[in-house]
């Protein structure tokens, strides 16, 4: 049990010098997006996306591949991805990276 307390404060300590990055990737906003039955998948599966970075501490989110599924998405595509953005991603809180 000993061991065990040291080796965990030692990495409590350590995570400070971590930099957690989630990755995403495709997400493909707007794919069928005027079906009634999967219109709203992909904005599903990106909010879960933004909420598990936060719940997991990560400190920046990479979002690779092709955000929207098409290369010019509708009003209703772009206003629910900012909105999905100001809810999850935009705050008040500093940033705390350095190089």
């Amino acid at each position: 049990l000993v061991r065990q307390k040291k080796k965990k404060k030692k990495e409590e300590g350590d995570e400070a010098d971590v930099l957690k990055i989630m990755v995403a990737t495709d997400n493909h906003l707007g794919f069928q997006d005027v079906d009634p039955v999967r219109g709203k998948d992909s904005f599903a599966a990106f909010e879960e996306i933004l909420r598990l970075s936060k719940e997991r501490g990560a400190d920046m989110l990479l979002l690779a591949g092709d955000l929207f599924h098409d290369n010019k998405p509708s009003r209703y595509t772009l206003r629910n991805a900012i909105s999905l953005l100001e809810e999850h991603a935009l705050g008040d809180d500093a940033v705390e990276f350095e190089v």
